[in-house]
């Protein structure tokens, strides 16, 4: 198989959405699996599917449209707020969709008329993590002024956590959610049955029992693609973690010192790095760099490893008590987080292969 490479256990990853579906629909939450970190990868929306996910959900159009001329039933769920400019393309391939603007539901409802359907949304609250959402204060306004807008159907309030701003779900900022229905249900008389409460963040406290039972409707993505606690990267129950496995090639090996030779600056991307002296160690340098992935997500197979640094086109390895040693032509295995994986699936440059029954 060709280098860089990035393999996919669909079987594993199946599992995991089974674990993590088990869970929420013991407690009667919806689960949108989230397809985005993977470029919406086909094995993978299957084996969420196959796992039992409720919905799929993207931040990109063109992979919910991906997955629906891949014969996908949906629903699709499109995670990042739309532009105005993009209205029509919204309503044509997503069912539901997040949205915080008056303005852009003024053009999904053009867009709806246009098509002959009638577009789902859910409003955004923000609850403290300041990334999407209308402030609370502003919420039954814009529900009043959009609720009436032909070709638009109001299915429930949202929130977003651990984002942007960190902010962990609690009682307190879920509860807040649910008393924000109550106000919209009394000023407005819609009955906003989904309160998508969060991402893969909010599992603890659903796990816990503490989640008010109203939030109904989770979006996950990285504890089901990853098998991760989001909170603190711990592994999450029932789940596996070596869904993905990225693999690099050696094109060279040799003994070098630890720090650079003569006056240092800025590296090519504006960095100045900062260096350990181990002393003369044996260095190798592999056939993918920051263009491909993000380097520091990376996690060596083999924990004698040590990730050095990259260039846009190398990575550079200290592998001086690398258990198999290191040789050209040789590879070596990395475990992806959340950020390298994303980066990893949207390269053009990492050939993709799927890896059955392990």
């Amino acid at each position: 198989m060709r280098t860089p490479r990035l393999e996919i256990y669909p079987d594993k990853i199946r599992e995991n959405t089974k674990s993590v579906s088990d869970l929420c629909h013991e407690k009667g939450v919806q689960v949108a699996c989230v397809t985005k970190v993977t470029s919406a990868h086909l094995e993978v929306a299957k084996a969420m599917v196959d796992g039992g996910a409720d919905m799929l959900a993207d931040s990109r159009i063109e992979n919910l449209w991906k997955l629906r001329e891949a014969g996908f039933g949906g629903p699709f769920l499109l995670l990042r707020l739309p532009t105005p400019s993009e209205a029509y393309d919204v309503v044509r391939t997503a069912n539901l969709s997040l949205n915080s603007s008056l303005t852009t539901l003024k053009a999904l409802s053009s867009a709806a008329k246009i098509l002959k359907t009638v577009h789902k949304v859910i409003i955004m609250v923000d609850v403290g993590d300041l990334r999407e959402g209308v402030w609370p204060d502003q919420l039954v306004d814009l529900v009043k002024n959009s609720k009436d807008l032909p070709g638009i159907e109001i299915v429930g309030l949202g929130c977003n956590l651990a984002c942007y701003g960190g902010v962990i779900p609690s009682v307190k900022n879920m509860t807040n959610l649910v008393e924000q229905r109550e106000l919209c249900r009394r000023e407005t008389g819609l009955d906003l049955p989904l309160l998508s409460g969060g991402n893969s963040s909010g599992l603890p406290l659903l796990a816990s029992g503490k989640m008010p039972k109203e939030i109904n409707h989770f979006r996950v993505g990285e504890a089901i693609v990853l098998g991760r606690n989001v909170i603190d990267r711990s592994p999450w129950q029932g789940t596996c973690q070596d869904t993905f496995v990225a693999v690099a090639e050696v094109v060279e090996t040799e003994k070098k010192p630890s720090i650079p030779i003569g006056e240092r600056g800025q590296d090519a991307f504006g960095e100045t790095q900062n260096f350990i002296d181990r002393g003369i160690r044996t260095r190798a340098i592999c056939n993918i760099g920051r263009q491909d992935t993000v380097v520091d997500g990376l996690t060596p197979v083999d924990s004698e490893i040590i990730i050095l640094g990259g260039s846009s086109d190398h990575l550079i390895l200290d592998v001086e008590k690398a258990s198999k040693g290191a040789k050209v032509g040789g590879t070596i295995s990395f475990y992806p987080g959340y950020g390298a994986l994303l980066a990893l699936t949207t390269s053009p440059y990492v050939h993709k292969y799927v890896v059955w029954g392990k």
